[in-house]
């Protein structure tokens, strides 16, 4: 038990064992019983909760790596070996979401607490106040994010070992160093939240007409290079109070990296509906495409959550602020206005689609290889810094996926 001040608000804070709460606050015994049972997804998303070392769930034992794929089917049951190899980049990619949505729900989710709206007294630190400054149900979409990409990585495990192929494991990677915030658990993690580059060029991109697959480029939204989205120790918690406004709970210093986080949720988010969209033109088993378009899905309605909450960032009453300790500054984007970085258009902008000649669509985008491939999100997650300290062999075990998914065709 560790007691840390978060300014005006004294938290109590018991890094809980490795458990999964169902919508009803029950304890599951393991992720088969999230995949099998009913769910409905408004029920889900209210009451859904998720404690820490979700990251751990659903992982195979890794016995090798599989050898440059050719498109035969000599392997896998009735699976083609490109579509092994995109299931098998797919499920490392959602290992690695699970385990920094998970270091985001450790310190910012709902935990095991009820909703908000049923017991909106309940004690928060300043994280979570940040967060839910940004929406009152901030913490709880972070819970339900985390419990789904481990529901992913857990499910695309288990369907490559039913067709014979080997699970991806990456447990052997989980070497970083964490949080040392009060609810932060203590254990090694596959990612970096605390050195972040965040490409808030997403932003710019999906209120444009234009398309990254045509070769457009976007500004930066907001430059945040070097910062943090999660607070690194319990001094993180403390900062100067709001100065625009008396109303608003917390600080701006731990506000400034909640602001941060939620700028990150949504490049996370976009980057997995693209790569999702980019592979399934590959893939050649129906039942395959059926798994990438369903899972792809989820990360769109994901994605389109985060839009509007960074959104709320950077308008009033949060916004604007400047936190004179991390020198971070957040405009309010309604002034002046300005239709490339308005808050309220959520929804993507129809943009160029296929060809210039034909009517501008509203689409996900980028959803071309060389944009949004596994390659692309390999070198995406890269250069945000996610992997700061991570070693070579890491690097490497990742990249072969990553080319191997990339080189699959579709096979009619």
């Amino acid at each position: 038990m560790t007691s840390a001040a978060s300014g005006a608000v004294t938290v109590n804070y018991t890094v809980q064992p490795t458990r999964i709460l169902d919508e009803r606050g029950i304890v599951m015994k393991n992720m088969e019983d999230v995949l099998t049972r009913p769910v409905n997804r408004r029920s889900f998303i209210k009451n859904g909760a998720i404690a820490a070392g979700a990251a751990t769930v659903g992982a195979g034992l890794l016995s090798h790596g599989l050898a440059a794929f050719a498109q035969d089917t000599n392997a896998g049951g009735s699976l083609t070996q490109g579509d092994i190899a995109i299931l098998r980049f797919l499920a490392a990619a959602e290992l690695i979401e699970t385990d920094l949505w998970t270091q985001y729900a450790e310190l910012g989710g709902i935990g095991n607490n009820p909703p908000i709206e049923v017991d909106p007294n309940q004690p928060l630190n300043n994280y979570q106040i940040a967060l839910s400054n940004l929406d009152g149900d901030g913490p709880q979409y972070i819970s339900s994010n985390t419990l789904d990409e481990a529901s992913h990585a857990a499910f695309l495990n288990a369907y490559l070992e039913s067709k014979g192929a080997d699970p991806v494991n990456l447990d052997k990677f989980r070497t970083l160093q964490g949080s040392k915030a009060g609810p932060a658990a203590n254990i090694g993690r596959l990612t970096n939240l605390m050195q972040l580059n965040v490409d808030t060029s997403w932003y710019v991109r999906y209120r444009s007409t234009t398309n990254p697959d045509f070769g457009a480029t976007f500004p930066q939204a907001l430059t945040l290079n070097g910062v943090t989205a999660i607070p690194r120790t319990d001094t993180d918690f403390n900062g100067p109070p709001f100065s625009n406004a008396t109303n608003i709970p917390g600080n701006v210093h731990i506000q400034a990296i909640a602001n941060v986080a939620a700028f990150h949720f949504g490049m996370i988010e976009q980057g997995g509906s693209s790569l999702y969209a980019a592979l399934s033109q590959k893939v050649s088993s129906l039942e395959v495409l059926k798994i990438t378009l369903g899972i792809g899905g989820d990360e769109v309605a994901h994605f389109l959550e985060w839009v509007d909450f960074a959104g709320n960032g950077v308008q009033a009453p949060v916004a604007p602020f400047t936190d004179p300790i991390s020198g971070l500054k957040f405009p309010n984007f309604f002034s002046p206005l300005n239709k490339l970085i308005q808050p309220s258009l959520i929804f993507p902008v129809p943009c160029e689609f296929i060809s210039p000649n034909l009517p501008l669509c509203a689409v996900i985008r980028p959803s071309d290889d060389k944009f949004a491939g596994a390659m692309a999100a390999v070198k995406g997650l890269t250069a945000d810094g996610l992997f700061i300290g991570q070693s070579s062999e890491f690097f490497s075990f990742v990249g072969q996926l990553a080319s191997e998914a990339d080189a699959a065709t579709r096979q009619l």
